[in-house]
């Protein structure tokens, strides 16, 4: 399988836990793309579900498959929340945001009784750092929150798309931090959080307990539990 692949059967397997009258948050990114897809297809054989998505990509997907949304004006919880991450360690611990969409993905998530993370072998690290944190920032005085992050022992790039600054669902912007190799991801998203500016972190702490990951090698979803 090549990597297109990995995530869309990691995605098919994902959906198979959403069940009928369900409230399901939808994550942001591409495994996510092919969630939505096929789960479109279940709602067109009567699958009986409403969403909440985690950006509006996911809603532009969502509705283009014909899936029912809706809100936190109208929802309190979610029965169930399915998400890819950017990196994953033996912990479960994670980290996300590469797509932009963080904030709202942990708001997600932190809603559901059950957060589901869907990843290809390649995201699944022994120790977080290789892919830079995102941390979404207030736009004003940002180079001074980034100057306050770098004390932590990173260097702190402002995210551009196309020249132009890279601007989230929330009017925030992000910064995609290099810290190397976090070991310790709790007391680091602490000491982040604690940071006047910040507006939430990347890191996912203790969020998920399942997480299913796709296998080039034997063409298997593995399901890794805590």
């Amino acid at each position: 399988m090549n990597q297109d692949e990995l995530k869309e059967s990691v995605a098919i397997e994902a959906i198979q836990y959403i069940e009928d009258d369900m409230k399901v948050g939808l994550g942001t990114g591409s495994t996510m793309y092919y969630a939505i897809k096929h789960l479109g297809e279940r709602v067109k054989e009567g699958l009986n579900i409403v969403c909440v998505p985690t950006s509006e990509k996911t809603a532009e997907w969502a509705k283009k498959f014909e899936i029912p949304l809706s809100d936190f004006s109208e929802i309190r919880s979610l029965d169930i929340a399915i998400d890819g991450a950017d990196e994953v360690d033996e912990n479960l611990q994670l980290i996300k945001g590469g797509g932009g969409a963080l904030l709202r993905e942990k708001i997600v998530a932190d809603a559901a009784k059950k957060f589901i993370v869907i990843v290809d072998e390649s995201k699944v690290v022994k120790t977080l750092g290789k892919f830079k944190l995102p941390i979404e920032v207030i736009p004003f005085g940002w180079k001074i929150t980034a100057q306050s992050i770098e004390s932590l022992g990173c260097k702190a790039i402002l995210r551009k798309k196309e020249e132009e600054i890279f601007v989230t669902d929330n009017q925030n912007y992000i910064l995609d931090c290099d810290f190397s190799e976090i070991h310790h991801p709790e007391q680091l998203n602490h000491a982040l959080k604690s940071i006047v500016g910040v507006v939430e972190t990347g890191l996912f702490i203790n969020m998920t307990k399942k997480v299913l990951v796709s296998r080039s090698a034997t063409n298997e979803i593995n399901e890794i539990n805590i």
